[in-house]
């Protein structure tokens, strides 16, 4: 296991005393760690050890193999023929698809408005409020993941299983595509006002408003990406 190895895994996990016990389920594992990506925790082209994972996890190298599957299904994991799993890099094609799936599922969340509900606001309310603190301490870091977080939510309100699932998945493969951005407070500070915006507007019963928002939020957002990206990422 490399040093690299070893800075990650004592940053996801910390000390092997401290490290909670985990069901040693493939599902389980990959939830833990689409977790981290959407986080932004592990960066893109990062070598997946599956013996510092394993170890880290207390799981079966089976188990982890499975976790990383299910992800590789998913779009966030490859695997590279005799050098191992690493996480993916994205490309231009990569970023139009994932913007084109979030609006069509965004646009879908803010229009069906029998769904909505007061419980479903508040739970937007909140992760507006956890950005808003990060914001506060200049944890760019953390107004990102409270930015996706929002979105997942926003899903929330059609009250799908199956579409909170897709969704966690794409907002891990948005969060790994915003790694290309290199100034991070630029990339994820326009969002808290626009997201509240959103926010007011679906309260309210405004949803053509909303729509137009989130249009405007997912093409802005889509276009900081491929700007960073480069012309030849493909």
């Amino acid at each position: 296991m490399s040093t690299s190895s070893d800075k990650l895994i004592a940053d996801l996990f910390g000390s092997a005393e401290s490290r909670p016990a985990l069901a040693s389920t493939a599902e389980r594992v990959a939830d833990m760690l689409r977790g981290y990506l959407t986080e932004g925790r592990i960066a893109p082209g990062t070598r997946m050890s599956e013996e510092a994972f394993a170890k880290a996890l207390s799981v079966s190298r089976n188990t982890l193999r499975e976790a990383f599957r299910l992800l590789g299904h998913e779009g966030l994991l490859v695997h590279e023929l005799n050098r191992g799993v690493f996480v993916r890099e994205f490309t231009r094609t990569d970023v139009n698809d994932i913007y084109d799936l979030r609006e069509l599922i965004e646009l879908a969340a803010v229009s069906r408005t029998a769904k909505h509900t007061p419980e479903g606001f508040a739970s937007l309310r909140e992760s507006l409020a956890e950005g808003a603190r990060a914001a506060a301490v200049e944890d760019w870091q953390g107004v990102g993941t409270h930015n996706l977080e929002f979105h997942r939510r926003l899903c929330e309100l059609m009250g799908s299983d199956r579409i909170n699932k897709l969704m966690r998945g794409i907002l891990a493969e948005s969060r790994l595509a915003f790694r290309v951005m290199t100034n991070v407070e630029a990339m994820d500070s326009p969002y808290l006002s626009k997201n509240e915006l959103i926010c007011d507007h679906l309260e309210a019963g405004r949803s053509g408003e909303a729509v137009v928002l989130i249009q405007e939020y997912l093409s802005f957002a889509r276009g900081q990406l491929l700007d960073a990206l480069p012309q030849n990422a493909d």
